[in-house]
């Protein structure tokens, strides 16, 4: 594979920390305080999920999310926070490829409507899958170092 500047490998490498960066800024973005003392991100997507018109969305919603809302506000604020620093540092790259992209599925599904926010979420799981296949934690990575993953 040809490639100018730096090898295939390593812009692969580019393209994961940039995911990464782009993860480490939507935890960055939010406003944790809201998110963990007064509910609002998860109160936001409770109100998006009763008015889905996909059945198994609010089901899903109202067993999983619903009963839990102040752990479910810690899981996803610190998801996108072990996600952007996973693929950041390349350290257990493939869990936090795979998290991300699970991430990224759930916030297309929930939001479906929302066409501001899908081209994001698109992006960032074609990103995800990429980084994944082509293994882009061979170089410039934690997990490179240790050999793990190769």
């Amino acid at each position: 594979m040809d490639a100018i500047w730096l090898s295939g490998a390593d812009w692969l490498a580019v393209l994961r920390i940039g995911l990464g960066l782009w993860w480490l800024e939507s935890w960055r973005h939010k406003d944790k305080k809201a998110w963990f003392e007064r509910g609002t991100g998860i109160a936001w997507a409770a109100d998006v999920a009763a008015k889905h018109r996909w059945t198994a969305v609010r089901s899903g919603f109202d067993v999983m999310v619903a009963p839990r809302p102040r752990t479910m506000a810690y899981v996803v604020v610190y998801a996108e926070l072990a996600v952007g620093l996973g693929l950041v540092v390349g350290f257990l790259t493939p869990a936090a490829l795979v998290g991300g992209l699970l991430l990224n599925v759930l916030y297309f599904t929930l939001m479906i409507h929302d066409w501001a926010e899908q081209g994001q979420n698109a992006m960032m799981a074609l990103i995800s899958l990429v980084a994944f296949f082509a293994m882009s934690w061979q170089v410039w990575s934690v997990d490179a170092a240790l050999g793990w993953f190769s």
